[in-house]
């Protein structure tokens, strides 16, 4: 066979498994919300997530290390912070943000975190980011605007909008963090880690009783039918963490960091199709062009992001950090 042959049958691959790993994430926000619906608490489906991933990933990510203990050590610092940032604050966030409002606004504000962060950077440096970055994030704020709709009658509860905004805050710290990451660290044991550190944060939270830990384990409305909480809780974490991780890193091995990232923002089209279909949650025409104006300035941020890259900008991107944002 070929090398361009195989070349195409590697890019193939690659958009199609970073096809499914983006829609199995966008499961995440429509399903949790289901549980919420039932009378979970949003900390309670953060620590399903979070511990029954490290569950799984546990053992591979040992074997992954193959006794490279000193990794462990001298990368702690950032696991404990991925743990709690990218892992337990984004997630907790967005699922408080999604009692609030739909789940289909709460990401999109959420993902206007890469023009929040390059804003943060310009205002920190005073360097001009670029003129793809400046029309970027004034595209993208307002189709902020336009998404909270807020001369309409269907307008986002803002506590609910306070919830979206710091989960995407969140994730901007993340991004900080990630700029520096261990390219020697496999990026499963990274994830492993962070999983085991959210939910051991997670469940000391509740015991000082910051976070209560509230689940119900009957019957969960679905589809206009009644079906027992372990379907759409399997969905979670056997979709859109575990697979979805899986999925995602082997996609963004086979395409690189660039192609995989602007990939992955079709997570914000599959999480308002399957909150569509399963809610029957659907924006109204003016949070529809607020959302593509949304998803267009994040991607001129992204092309910003991706020049940077090629300079070793505090704002570049490994394949590890794009897999990981999607546990947040």
């Amino acid at each position: 066979m070929s090398t361009s042959r195989v070349g195409e049958i590697r890019l193939g691959s690659g958009v199609t498994l970073s096809l499914i790993a983006a829609a199995s994430f966008g499961m995440s926000g429509p399903f949790v919300a289901t549980l919420l619906e039932a009378g979970w608490s949003p900390s309670a489906a953060v620590l399903w997530r979070t511990a029954g991933a490290a569950v799984v990933l546990v053992i591979p990510a040992i074997l992954a290390l193959r006794g490279r203990w000193a990794l462990l050590r001298r990368n702690a610092g950032m696991i404990l912070a991925y743990g709690i940032f990218a892992v337990l604050a984004c997630q907790l966030a967005f699922y408080s943000a999604i009692e609030h409002m739909s789940v289909s606004i709460a990401i999109l504000i959420e993902y206007l975190s890469p023009v929040f962060l390059v804003l943060f950077f310009w205002a920190r440096s005073r360097r001009h980011p670029g003129a793809f970055t400046i029309v970027g994030a004034i595209v993208a704020l307002v189709g902020l605007v336009l998404v909270l709709n807020l001369t309409g009658d269907v307008t986002p509860s803002m506590i609910g909008v306070a919830w979206a905004l710091l989960a995407s805050f969140g994730s901007c710290i993340y991004y900080v963090i990630s700029a520096r990451a261990d390219k020697e660290l496999p990026p499963i044991v990274l994830a492993a880690g962070a999983m085991i550190v959210a939910s051991i944060a997670l469940v000391l939270l509740a015991v000082v009783g910051l976070t209560p830990l509230r689940a119900t384990f009957g019957e969960v409305a679905f589809l206009g039918t009644s079906v027992s909480w372990l379907v759409p809780a399997a969905v979670i974490l056997g979709m859109s963490t575990i697979a979805g991780y899986l999925l995602g890193i082997a996609g963004a091995s086979r395409l690189g960091s660039r192609l995989a990232s602007f990939l992955g923002l079709t997570e914000v089209l599959f999480a308002v199709i399957i909150a569509w279909l399963l809610l029957g949650e659907i924006p109204v025409a003016i949070q529809f062009v607020g959302g593509a104006l949304i998803l267009t300035g994040v991607v001129l941020v992204r092309v910003h992001k991706e020049r940077a890259s090629e300079s070793d900008s505090p704002l570049a991107l490994t394949e590890t950090t794009d897999a990981l944002q999607r546990l947040g």
